[in-house]
């Protein structure tokens, strides 16, 4: 019984385990596909920042009259674009390192589980025939216990049986005896009763020839 309790808190164990690889597996999926499709903005941003930097910064590189005026006004724009790379290249760079920390430790936690899992599943299967072998242990020591009890009152009965009969036979012994000895005594008391009639006719024979 413990066994098979054993056996099913470790399938309940493997379904809880199964379930919760698959949430991970799901929030894995989103988790990447949002990173690809934000990687791929920003890279877009960045390029497009990057080359207006390089078309200004070519424009005001030329020298001639026509753009000196206009000089204050085009640095301004230019350091403006300039911090918007920055933070495209900080947030490119933070997301990237978000995603190889998400999947370094997505992979470390479905190893994880997958030692867990196989683990467990080794535990059923050797718990599990432990169980059957037990249960087949039990079932056969039961028969040969239920042979062994139907010998047994076999015996006890061919036992009582034998006892009966010998205690029919002593009694019928017993009888037998003591008729032979009554018959004995019988006889010994006869064998006197002779005797004493003997010894009164001898007697009374000699008695006559005394006379004559």
């Amino acid at each position: 019984a413990m066994l098979k309790e054993e056996v099913a808190q470790l399938q309940a164990d493997l379904a809880a385990l199964a379930k919760a690889q698959a949430e991970m597996d799901k929030l894995r999926e989103e988790e990447h596909t949002a990173y690809v499709s934000n990687k791929a903005d920003m890279e877009q941003g960045l390029d497009g920042v990057k080359l207006a930097l390089k078309v200004l910064n070519e424009y005001y590189a030329k020298e001639g009259k026509a753009h000196t005026a206009q000089s204050g006004g085009g640095s301004s724009i230019i350091g403006l674009l300039e911090v918007v790379e920055s933070d495209f290249s900080k947030d490119l760079a933070e997301i990237e390192t978000t995603e190889e920390t998400a999947a370094a430790e997505y992979e470390r936690q479905s190893k994880e589980n997958a030692v867990e899992k196989t683990t467990k599943e080794k535990d059923v299967e050797y718990k599990t025939k432990e169980s059957v072998d037990l249960d087949k242990e039990s079932a056969e020591m039961k028969t040969d216990r239920e042979q062994v009890q139907a010998e047994l009152d076999a015996v006890l009965e061919y036992l009582e049986k034998i006892h009966k009969e010998c205690d029919e036979v002593a009694e019928t012994y017993a009888e037998r005896k003591a008729r032979h000895e009554a018959e004995i005594a019988g006889l010994k008391e006869a064998l006197t009763i002779l005797e004493n009639e003997t010894a009164l006719l001898q007697r009374g024979s000699a008695h006559r020839r005394a006379l004559r």
